[in-house]
């Protein structure tokens, strides 16, 4: 699996990546959504760089040109609701692709422990198609790990990549432990280095989904 981190480059990404983070900012959830959003375009945008392309010749009033357009276009696929604001920028990036949703939700134990469930997948065939699945943090890894394997029972991706602008360097290395397959690409904002018992990336950001959305009950 290949590990591509966009943060810290000294780009753009580095500012919407400070504001999701900034608690003072992190109060406007449009302004936190919009953030989502523009940083799902830049992970787009990235990502276009591996895809294939063939030259077409397009027709101008003045001539023909000759440009390079998508072979196929991939499907993007999002893991609920967290991922829905980084899912539209990629799709405002992405704007012919198709769709799929995965819900997947934390259900908790007497303990307080919980495991990550999978509920429901709405999506076309994924047979020999690139396929980029997107979640904001990757924590534990597990809900990641739910999605990827979710695919599967659509068709088998070509290629998948997987999005998250946040992670914690044990959730990167529980994915690469527990996804092994060569087609696969890792894209990440920013890898931090702990976790909280309840699977909380430090420093991290709080609850994306929250942020974004307001506050849930979870399911117990």
């Amino acid at each position: 699996m290949e590990i591509r981190v966009l943060g810290n480059n000294h780009s753009v990404f580095d500012q919407y990546l400070a504001e999701i983070r900034d608690v003072s900012i992190q109060k406007d959830p449009l302004r936190f959504r919009e953030n989502l959003y523009r940083l799902g375009e830049l992970f787009a945008y990235e990502i276009s760089k591996n895809l294939k392309y063939e030259v077409t010749d397009v027709t101008t009033p003045l001539g023909i040109a000759k440009v390079p357009l998508l072979e196929k276009q991939p499907v993007l696929a999002t893991i609920l609701r967290a991922g829905l604001a980084m899912h539209n920028g990629l799709l405002k990036i992405l704007d012919r692709a198709e769709n799929c949703f995965i819900s997947a939700f934390r259900k908790y134990n007497e303990s307080g422990d919980f495991e990550i469930e999978f509920e429901y997948m709405a999506s076309p065939s994924l047979d020999d198609k690139v396929v980029i699945l997107s979640d904001p943090m990757l924590a534990s890894g597990r809900s990641m790990e739910i999605g990827y394997h979710a695919l599967f029972s659509k068709g088998t991706p070509k290629h998948v990549h997987l999005v998250s602008i946040i992670a914690s360097q044990q959730g990167v290395d529980y994915i690469t432990e527990t996804i092994k397959a060569e087609n696969v690409t890792l894209w990440l904002g920013a890898i931090d280095p702990e976790m909280t018992p309840k699977s909380y990336i430090v420093p991290g950001l709080g609850d994306a989904g929250d942020l974004a959305y307001g506050e849930k009950i979870d399911s117990k």
